[in-house]
């Protein structure tokens, strides 16, 4: 094992150097977050040094400081590298000369000394902290053989976190900016893992936290099963949307719309192409499967009435009140926005957009009216971000993942029980998202257009839609987060159903105006515009 002492005095040195270099260092890192701001300075809090290959990497836990709004936290993991290159930092060491220093992440004998960090319950003591491994009781059901053994080889995109897979059985998910707080992704895992028997999460193997001198703390890594898988549930569906979209283009030809054809939701009628039914009846059952899957996770979560953190409680007025204050404030954000850009908007959007404008206030009577009656039901954890980029399709079903929450909420207001139809919300509309995506996104087929195609988005969107919920709420049937009676839990699902569309138009305002359409056309069904 390395020296440890000269390990504290290098890292002692690193960390002085490093303080000037970090600034510009972090803006070329994909997985920065802070970009869009201004750096003002980044100080270098802690330094944690690892023994990894025989020698020493590093983890920087640091802060960064902005000319405007709260700080953030940053993990940074070094390792020293002769081909780092103009990725890496260079930095002086003791003995008067330099070294380079690269992403750890890279690095494989770093990757082994961090799932070693679990397997073994070691704690690397700082300066300021320490970093801490720890076990789960499903630890040695998930790992039979020692991390040492297992080829560490990272994944996916370099966003907020970055996941590196251990010999195809085990995945670390390791937090590149770190909160302090309980992380809603372990806390649930955790919870699922140790106190359900549900089987459609990754089961937890262990955890790193940063454990900091003046007591606050902070996760930094995540253990879990690794599921060997085909994708997630978004690329799955646009898959059989191709198809789907394919055997439609054949029935109708390139001239013909689907305007007077009798699309009834809820079945597949004359107006389909048997091929088209054939290649939506395999999704309907697929959808309704998902359906089952997300019932069982609210079930899940709702299991515990001893845990204060799970355990489920009744709305409130005052929970109500925290609602319909933060649906205002997404209101007169997002309103704001479409007043000043309607005028730019794709010309087929333009007068549905102009029209939605002038219905502000209406839209906030409604929001307020339905918040200002009691709701008889429990709020209970929640994933808080679902979609179908969050649901992982095996050979023949579904596993959920990241249950972080939606990332711009502070980690309190993750935490927060709320209603599981919020969940169903998100997946509704992400089926909504889908069934336009083909014909909106890059890879549209040519002469596709939504004025022509729109129609058959609408139904595939509504048969998948009620197939869903069917099997969602026969598996839920009485649970105690239902709201009483089928009227309120129908307005309890278009609350959120709205809130969710109006948030979405706030992005693509921002991010993608030619995507406009899909949440206008959400808003639009439910307001009857």
């Amino acid at each position: 094992m390395a020296d440890l002492g000269a390990g504290k005095k290098m890292a002692s040195t690193l960390q002085t150097a490093l303080a000037s270099q970090l600034p510009e260092y972090l803006l070329k890192q994909r997985w920065f977050g802070g970009k869009a701001r201004k750096v003002a300075s980044v100080d270098v809090v802690d330094t944690l040094s690892i023994p990894a290959g025989g020698g020493n990497a590093y983890i920087f836990v640091v802060v960064v400081h902005y000319d405007d709004g709260a700080d953030e936290f940053y993990a940074i993991p070094l390792v020293r590298s002769e081909g780092a290159g103009a990725e890496g930092l260079k930095v002086p060491i003791p003995d008067g000369g330099s070294m380079m220093l690269a992403d750890g992440l890279k690095n494989a004998a770093f990757l082994t000394a961090l799932a070693e960090l679990i397997e073994k319950g070691i704690a690397i003591a700082g300066e300021n902290g320490e970093l801490r491994g720890v076990k789960t009781t499903a630890y040695s059901r998930l790992a039979s053989e020692s991390v040492a053994t297992l080829t560490p080889k990272p994944v996916g995109a370099e966003q907020s976190n970055t996941s590196i897979i251990y010999g195809n059985r085990l995945i670390l998910k390791f937090f590149r900016r770190i909160q302090e707080g309980i992380n809603p992704d372990l806390e649930i895992g955790q919870f699922l893992t140790e106190k359900t028997s549900l089987k459609g999460v990754p089961p937890l193997a262990g955890t790193l936290e940063y454990q900091a001198r003046d007591g606050r703390s902070m996760s930094q890594g995540m253990l879990q099963q690794f599921v060997a898988n085909q994708g997630d549930a978004w690329g799955f569906t646009l898959k059989s949307l191709a198809n789907y979209y394919d055997e439609v283009r054949k029935a109708t030809g390139t001239g013909e719309t689907a305007a007077g054809r009798v699309l009834t939701p809820g079945k597949l009628v004359d107006g389909v192409p048997d091929t088209a039914k054939s290649s939506v009846e395999t999704y309907l059952a697929a959808a309704e499967l998902l359906g089952q899957r997300t019932a069982e996770m609210h079930l899940a979560l709702a299991s515990d009435a001893i845990d204060p953190a799970f355990a489920p409680e009744p709305f409130t007025m005052e929970s109500q009140q925290a609602l319909e204050q933060s649906v205002n404030r997404l209101l007169v954000r997002v309103f704001s926005l479409l007043r000043d850009k309607v005028k730019y908007l794709p010309t087929e959007w333009r007068e549905k957009a102009e029209r939605l404008a002038e219905r502000e206030s209406e839209i906030a009577a409604r929001f307020n009216a339905a918040l200002r009656e009691p709701i008889r039901a429990m709020r209970t954890r929640i994933h808080g971000d679902y979609h179908l980029g969050q649901v992982l399709r095996t050979e023949a079903d579904f596993v959920i993942i990241d249950f972080e929450g939606e990332p711009a909420r502070s980690i309190e207001e993750r935490r927060v029980k709320r209603s599981p139809l919020q969940d169903v919300a998100g997946m509704l509309r992400s089926f909504h998202y889908a069934a336009f995506a083909p014909l909106l996104g890059e890879d549209r087929v040519a002469g596709d257009d939504v004025a022509r195609m729109g129609v058959w988005a609408e139904a595939w969107n509504a048969w998948v839609a009620d197939r869903y919920l069917a099997k969602y709420f026969a598996t839920a049937k009485d649970a105690s987060y239902l709201p009483a009676t089928q009227a309120e839990i129908q307005t309890v699902l278009e609350l959120h159903l709205l809130e969710k569309a109006i948030y979405e138009l706030g992005y693509e305002l921002n991010n993608r105006p030619t995507w406009v359409g899909i949440p206008l056309q959400g808003i639009g069904k439910l307001l009857s515009i």
